[in-house]
């Protein structure tokens, strides 16, 4: 039944780029194994749904998909397709049909396709390539990892920089292997340096008898082949790039890099900062139970040593609460406050040093604000606690307590939220990676110390 590879979930959901009667069509011609239906319904379907089909199925119904789609299998989809996923579809594409996929691709898809991999399906997919493109696939994987030398493509269109509007034009009609997309014609010297780019548009708009020199862009600037790709993504968002040349220690053209690609390496910048300030590293809906455990568990577990520091700190004033029971309905509002708090402040920041927007220059007017910011706020639910302890337990010394102590705490979060980050930063620590760990204990240790210490001078 279609209920069985598909949920209804599925089907329902507005979210999901195929509708309902996008989809059954499909599964009724899996159901009946009709390839050539099957390959008629998919055929209008972009890559990139087609690969989110593939993430929502259940493997086995994933695999005989592929296996039934046959020929028709399309290169791209592995380009879009969830890394946790990607190994086990090429195992299950017929060697032939894999080689044909692949062959359409551009080199740094490939690349991307298959530094992954483990070293029989790479060799299977570069087998697949014909020399010259195997070549330029292998040089690609023997620059770093998540440098500019992975991510570039090496099909590009280039002209010397003495050509005018009208050689150019007949040079890229009389070739037919030029890359599928391209914004800019690269201008190179005589020693294959690139010196500008001129876009597509103003090409097509000039005479034949202009120089490319008279009509190239401002914005033109190179990329270090050995560059950090996250360094990369940051010069296409900072300066507007569409596309960018390669350039190897000989400042010699040897690829591009073209905007989507740099787009591509922002969001996942961005969706790896989110998930290292949870703790739970690179991850997805598809990984399996023991890989998931696997990146959880160790920050769980620096979770809970931090949590016995703090339950240490509670020890320390066991007397205390014993005194006054009330104290320990209150302390973790103080604590659970501070470290909200924290994990703001801690947000904007890890973010604006991922931006460089945080720097040495604007360091101490971002402290200075973020302190301001946490003695307003403490101030505010100072006021707010005060009350609730009044009322609550009917004694004003009380209620002092707690509001000095959410003052002191919300302080301490704005700053440890902003301090925490940036020195992990200069330590070359990455402080996505370990800054929430450490602002939290911050704040819980802080502010149990705070709330118990006071109540111990004021109430004993």
């Amino acid at each position: 039944m279609a209920e069985d590879l598909i949920t209804e979930e599925l089907l329902e959901d507005d979210d999901y780029a195929l509708d309902r009667d996008t989809v059954e069509p499909i599964l009724a011609a899996l159901r009946e194994g009709d390839s050539e239906a099957l390959a008629k319904l998919l055929d209008p379907i972009h890559p990139a749904d087609i690969a989110d089909l593939l993430e929502q199925v259940d493997e086995d119904t994933r695999i005989r998909l592929v296996q039934l789609y046959g020929m028709e299998f399309d290169g791209e989809i592995l380009s879009e397709l969830n890394e946790g996923i990607r190994e086990s579809i090429i195992a299950a594409l017929h060697p032939e049909v894999l080689a044909d996929a692949v062959r359409d691709l551009e080199s740094d898809d490939v690349v991307d396709l298959i530094e992954d991999l483990d070293d029989p399906q790479r060799d299977i997919i570069l087998d697949a390539l014909a020399a010259t493109d195997r070549a330029a696939v292998e040089q690609s994987l023997a620059y770093p990892e998540e440098s500019a030398g992975r991510l570039m493509q090496r099909e590009l269109v280039a002209a010397p920089e003495h050509w005018d509007v009208g050689h150019v034009i007949d040079h890229m009609r009389a070739h037919d292997d030029l890359p599928d997309q391209f914004y800019h014609v690269i201008l190179v010297d005589p020693r294959m340096r690139p010196t500008g780019y001129v876009t597509l548009g103003k090409i097509m708009a000039s005479p034949r008898t202009a120089k490319l020199t008279e009509i190239m862009e401002d914005s033109f600037r190179t990329i270090p082949v050995h560059q950090d790709e996250a360094e990369v993504a940051y010069a296409f968002n900072q300066y507007h790039l569409i596309s960018a040349p390669v350039v190897d220690e000989d400042d010699r053209l040897v690829g591009v890099i073209t905007i989507d690609d740099a787009m591509i390496i922002l969001d996942e910048e961005l969706e790896e900062d989110i998930l290292r300030l949870a703790g739970v590293g690179e991850t997805s809906l598809t990984d399996r139970v023991r890989d998931t455990v696997r990146a959880r568990l160790p920050w769980l577990g620096v979770n809970l040593v931090t949590a016995i520091i703090a339950s240490l700190v509670i020890a320390i004033f066991e007397d205390v609460i014993a005194s006054f029971v009330a104290l320990a309905v209150l302390m973790p509002i103080v604590a659970s406050m501070g470290g909200n708090a924290g994990t703001q402040s801690l947000t904007v920041a890890v973010r604006a040093i991922a931006t460089k927007d945080l720097t040495s220059s604007n360091l101490w007017r971002v402290i200075r604000r973020e302190a301001a910011v946490g003695l307003i706020n403490g101030a505010v639910f100072a006021l707010v606690m005060g009350l609730v302890g009044v009322v609550w337990f009917g004694t004003w010394m009380l209620a002092g307590v707690i509001a000095a102590a959410m003052v002191i705490n919300l302080l301490v979060a704005g700053l440890s939220g902003v301090l925490v980050p940036v020195l992990l930063e200069r330590l070359k620590v990455d402080p996505a990676l370990a800054s929430g760990t450490f602002v939290t204990t911050v704040t819980d240790v802080v502010g149990f110390f705070a709330f118990l210490g006071l109540a111990g001078i004021v109430l004993l």
